[in-house]
C-alpha cells in the first residue's frame, strides 16, 4: 500500500494557462489544500426500475481551495492574485506528489478572502474552479 501524506502532495501554476508557454512552477506557499471533484446526476428512473429511482452521471465539476500566507514577495501569490483581480484563467496541476497523480486544468479564481488574525500570519483563502478553456481538464496518471 502506498501511503500518501498531505505534505507530499503539489500544486503547480502557469499563469497563462495551461496551453500558455514556459513551464509548469511549485506553488510551495500553500496549506489545508482541498481537491473537490463531483459529478452532476440525471433522474432515469422508469416503471422497469422496480420501485428503484436510477441515476446517471452527467458533468463533472473540479474545484480547489487551498491557503497562502499574504506574501507580496511570492510570485505564485502575485499570479493569482492578479489572475483574481483580472478575471483571467490561471492553469493549476493538483498532484498527489511531484511527478503524481492528480489533475490538470485552466481554472479561475472565484475567492480571494484576506484573514488577519492577531497572532497568526496574514493568510489568504482561495477557491477556483475549472474554467472554459480551448484545452480541457485532464486527469494526469503520474508515474
Amino acid at each position: 500500500m502506498a501511503i500518501k501524506l498531505g505534505m507530499e502532495a503539489k500544486i503547480f501554476y502557469k499563469a497563462d494557462g495551461q496551453g500558455g508557454g514556459g513551464a509548469w512552477i511549485e506553488l510551495a506557499n500553500v496549506r489545508d489544500v482541498t481537491l473537490s471533484l463531483e459529478t452532476g446526476e440525471a433522474d432515469v428512473t422508469t416503471r422497469a426500475n422496480a420501485g428503484w429511482r436510477a441515476t446517471v452521471a452527467t458533468l463533472k465539476d473540479a474545484s480547489v481551495e487551498f491557503e497562502m500566507v499574504w506574501d507580496t514577495a511570492d510570485a505564485g501569490f502575485t499570479a493569482i492574485k492578479d489572475a483574481y483581480l483580472g478575471n483571467d484563467p490561471i492553469g493549476f496541476q493538483v498532484r498527489d506528489g511531484a511527478a503524481g497523480q492528480g489533475l490538470q486544468a485552466d481554472f479561475m479564481i472565484t475567492a480571494f478572502s484576506r484573514s488577519e488574525p492577531l497572532e497568526e500570519a496574514i493568510t489568504v483563502s482561495i477557491t477556483a474552479k475549472v474554467t472554459y478553456s480551448t484545452t480541457p481538464p485532464s486527469w494526469l496518471p503520474g508515474t
